[in-house]
Parts: structure tokens; sequence; C-alpha cells
């Protein structure tokens, strides 16, 4: 179910876009956990002339709930869509992004891109830098996209069995089945930046029916149905093979990969690339990391106090071998000049 909006939050087009003819974002961002780190990715990719359509997990436990619906009330472009079970790997993953693009095609929201984040995410660009990306990127569609069966043929397994999802995962016995017809698999990864005309295809086209009712029984949908669909459309000339985003992957057992946490070591592959966001990150594990990322999108606000001082093992903070005391803005600015310097 999709909630409305009220008539009091719908934000229409401003006279600031229509003079710079610059475009508006919508974000749609999934959430489950870490509501401070969830502010501090929506504030980092604020604009009051985007649009925020948060949707939170239904498995999340009601504080957190609670808390971010009370952030998020004082933004008048931000909306929280129904809580729904979203099953990792399942066709529910695939749905809620679904959801996503019909809540905000049909809600008389202005805006011209569409860009999925996890709660997890963080930007690497401004919102002035991704908007001047995008509007010289008009017409384009940002998204990984590989020939399944040529590329990827360990992966084939997740289309040619027949899936059932369950709120907790998956049943029944595994069986194969014929692909589609006339149509090449592709695959790559759920993150995407897409123009508001390929949502609206997407959403509307009567042609969008069949791959949906073939997905719903595969394994990790999100990552191949989007791709198949605009790479078997006229949208596949519009595809650029990237999807912007900086994501280190490692094994996680047998031949499956995981996302890598990011940490302050990670920097220099962070902000020396042209990637505009990057996941995951985990502030409990290291919230320095997403400190210095802050501070390099806005230099000139301080966006934390000096706070205890602590001691770090960073060759520019080094007399001789002897490590020395410094705060932890000092320890901001130093990686930032060190990142510079590189």
């Amino acid at each position: 179910m999709i909630q409305n909006i009220p008539m009091e939050k719908r934000a229409f087009n401003g006279s600031t876009s229509a003079i710079t003819k610059q475009p508006n974002i919508a974000y749609f961002i999934l959430v489950h956990r870490f509501p401070r780190q969830f502010k501090r990715l929506f504030k980092a990719i604020y604009h009051p002339e985007n649009h925020y359509l948060i949707h939170i997990d239904i498995k999340a436990d009601q504080h957190f709930t609670q808390k971010v619906k009370v952030f998020l009330d004082a933004y008048p472009n931000a909306y929280v869509m129904e809580s729904e079970n979203v099953v990792w790997g399942g066709y529910s993953m695939v749905q809620s992004e679904l959801n996503g693009m019909k809540y905000l095609i049909t809600h008389n929201l202005k805006w011209d891109f569409f860009i999925n984040l996890s709660g997890q995410d963080f930007p690497l660009k401004s919102q002035d830098f991704i908007l001047n990306f995008l509007s010289k990127n008009k017409g384009k569609n940002f998204i990984k996209t590989a020939n399944q069966a040529i590329d990827r043929p360990d992966t084939i397994n997740r289309i040619e069995n027949y899936f059932m999802e369950t709120a907790i995962g998956f049943s029944g016995v595994l069986h194969k089945r014929p692909f589609m017809k006339e149509i090449t698999s592709y695959i790559g990864e759920q993150w995407m930046i897409l123009t508001r005309a390929c949502c609206e295809f997407i959403c509307n086209s009567p042609e969008v029916k069949k791959f949906e009712d073939f997905y719903r029984n595969t394994l990790i949908a999100d990552e191949s149905f989007f791709q198949t669909v605009l790479m078997n459309s006229s949208f596949s000339q519009t595809i650029v093979n990237d999807d912007k985003r900086a994501i280190i992957w490692i094994p996680d057992g047998g031949i499956k990969l995981r996302p890598k946490t990011l940490t302050e070591s990670d920097l220099d592959f962070l902000l020396t690339g042209d990637n505009l966001f990057a996941r995951k990150f985990d502030e409990k594990e290291d919230a320095l990391v997403l400190d210095i990322l802050e501070s390099t999108l806005s230099s000139n606000q301080t966006i934390y106090n000096n706070r205890d001082h602590e001691l770090i093992d960073n060759p520019l903070a080094t007399i001789g071998s002897k490590p020395k005391l410094i705060d932890r803005q000092t320890k901001i600015d130093l990686l930032q000049t060190s990142i510079t310097l590189k």
C-alpha cells in the first residue's frame, strides 16, 4: 500500500529550477537501523528542491521508526512510505523500488532523476556537484550492466531455478524453467540513477509486466530485473554502465561477496575517484570516516567540535618514531591535507 502525501506537504516546481534549468532529484532511501547515521546521510544529501522518499523496513523496531518520522517531519519535501517487509535476495526488494517510483510519479512531484540509496550510504560529492553532473548528463541512465550468460555465468542459477519468497526467506523445491523467449538476461548491482522518463516506462509500460511475472520467482532479482528490462528496450541506448558508487567487495565465504564496511583507511579510494556515493558505512565501527566526508562536503562549516585527545599512528602527526597526541579535528585536517597532496 502506498501512503498518500498530505496536500500541505506536496512540493511544486519552484522558480529557481525554472530559471537555472537545474534538474531535481528524487531520492528513494531504504532504511532499517542506525537512526543517527540516517540523519547524517539525509542532511548530507538535502536540497530544498529535491524530494526524499523513505521506506522503513517493517522489521525495524518501533523506536527507530518513530525517531526517523519525527526527524523527517521538519522537512516538507520528505515523505515516508507505508512499511513493508523486504527480504534480502527476494523480489520484495524490486517491488519496494517499483513502489517508490510509482509513489514519486503519481504524487504531483517535480523531479528529473531517481536515485536509490540505503541508510548506510553516504555522498562523496556535494549536492551542487551532483546536480551539476546530472545537468550535463540529461537523458542518461546510470546502472551497472553485464550480459549474464557471458560475463556472470555463475549467477545463471538465480534465474533458471524457480524460487518462492516467504516472509523470512525462500521455500519450496527448486526446479528449472526456461528463460523468457527472445530476451537476453543482464545483471549488475541494485544501485541506479534513472531519468524520470525511464522510471515512467518501467512503471507504466505493459511490456514490463512479463518481466515482473518472471522475476518474481528469481533469486536476487534486484541485481538483474532493472538491467534486463532496460537493456531489452529502447532505453539501452541511454545506459551508462556505471552506477557512480564506490564499493569494495570482499569474500564472505565460498564465492559469495559482500560490501566491505568502509573506514578511515579507505579515504584515498573514496576521495580520489569520480563516484558520487559510497557504501557501506557503520559509524559504530568507524565514525571518523564519516566525519571527514562531512567536512569535505562543507569545508566552511565546523561539523564537529574538538573532542577528547587521542593517540594516532599517522606519519603526518609524528616526531621521529614517537607518535604525537592530537585532537580529533586536527586529525581530520591532517588527513584531508594528506589526501590533497597526493
